[in-house]
């Protein structure tokens, strides 16, 4: 109990995160290692060690096609090491194509970092978002962990229909 009689929350267990952060892409507006920390723990639910790669559309390009078949950019790429103790992996976020979405959806650029960092960590805990059922439960907790990180919900206007 507090000192006013309230019950205390307990606290959030802390793991442990090694955190590397590469900035591969030229841009005034790009998040801060602080930022992408805070995301990146708001989202960990074990001890992880975690690479965030700002790439720019070139090396987007080349990853997805590498790694996934795709010839294009797409907004955000993960890489999980599985097996691993610690978690393990890497986070690829195209910053031109992060940039324009932000703009084409009408939100702030760090809200979409923030959401797409949170999107990816939850990936490289094991989260997909292949069937309808896995979809909606990645999708209820990008919403609690971004809205708790004081950002709007990131599928509000997919909700609405918009």
């Amino acid at each position: 109990m507090s000192r006013a009689g309230s019950p205390v929350a307990p606290s959030k267990p802390r793991h442990r995160l090694e955190l590397t952060v590469q900035y591969a892409a030229e841009n005034d507006r790009l998040p801060a290692r602080s930022k992408l920390r805070a995301w990146v723990r708001a989202t960990l639910r074990r001890d992880a060690e975690v690479t965030v790669r700002l790439v720019d559309a070139e090396e987007g390009r080349t990853l997805n096609r590498q790694y996934r078949g795709r010839d294009h950019a797409t907004n955000v790429l993960t890489f999980a090491y599985t097996d691993t103790d610690p978690l393990s992996g890497d986070i690829a976020l195209c910053v031109p194509l992060v940039e324009r979405e932000a703009r084409e959806q009408h939100k702030r650029a760090e809200a979409h970092y923030a959401h797409l960092v949170v999107h990816g960590m939850l990936h490289l805990q094991g989260y997909d978002h292949e069937k309808t059922e896995d979809a909606q439960v990645m999708e209820i907790l990008e919403t609690q962990i971004v809205t708790a990180l004081g950002y709007a919900d990131p599928y509000r206007e997919k909700q609405n229909g918009n």
